[in-house]
């Protein structure tokens, strides 16, 4: 997927929780992630934000600690 899409989508999902308690937003967001994006997409976003993180919403580079990290392939 390309980079501008990911980022668009990660900021979507920020921008829907951003309404709610901080804490729960960061929540939402992660657990959205976790559930909803396959292995790949979450790989690239991880990679992504150890690059630089760059036009990621504060709120995405904040859920990344909690988001489920993909299974490594044996």
């Amino acid at each position: 997927m390309s980079p501008d899409k990911l980022t668009y989508m990660a900021n979507q999902i920020a921008g829907f929780f951003r309404t709610r308690p901080h804490d729960e937003a960061v929540a939402g967001i992660a657990d959205h992630i976790s559930k909803f994006w396959e292995p790949r997409m979450r790989n690239q976003l991880f990679a992504m934000l150890a690059e630089n993180g760059s036009g990621f919403d504060p709120l995405v580079v904040e859920a990344a600690p909690a988001i489920r990290k993909p299974k490594q392939a044996a």
